[in-house]
């Protein structure tokens, strides 16, 4: 048989929750879509999007809702360890369970967290493998010890 299933405990009891990007994140993410929304409105207003024969806006506008739909998730996506794995609400809701993770790796860029984002790359035994974000200190906290657990359990 494999290796026995990978158990972890969340600091904080039965779960830590908290936002997967950080303030400064967002707000930069809201200015550059906002940015591009206005941009896109004033282009249209002095009609220049397009020739005489085509309006041209349809692509523009199918990239600003593109962009809309990321933003959005941005602002609400959270991120939950809790006994039975890693959670995460995105543009599609990511799981990973503990049971049969292999490795775990935090990558961050300490200094620049609020620009870019720390994230937790998880692979299973049989090689999927998901990315979780993480914005607030006790999510951080647990990650890093997340990642020297497993890495303490699957010493070969």
């Amino acid at each position: 048989m494999g290796p026995a299933p990978f158990r972890f405990e969340p600091s904080g009891g039965d779960a830590v929750e908290g936002q997967a990007f950080s303030l400064p994140f967002r707000l930069l993410a809201t200015v550059i879509v906002g940015g591009c929304a206005f941009w896109l409105a004033q282009l249209w207003s002095v009609g220049a999007l397009g020739s005489a024969k085509t309006g041209g806006l349809g692509w523009f506008l199918a990239g600003i809702a593109l962009m809309g739909w990321t933003w959005f998730h941005i602002m609400t996506s959270r991120t939950r360890i809790d006994r039975q794995g890693l959670h995460q609400r995105w543009i599609w809701d990511k799981h990973m369970a503990f049971d049969d993770l292999a490795f775990g790796k935090l990558i961050r860029v300490r200094g620049l967290d609020w620009l870019i984002a720390p994230r937790l790359y998880v692979r299973t035994l049989v090689g999927k493998f998901a990315v979780f974000y993480a914005a607030t200190p006790e999510l951080l906290a647990d990650f890093e010890r997340l990642v020297a657990e497993l890495k303490q359990a699957r010493r070969l």
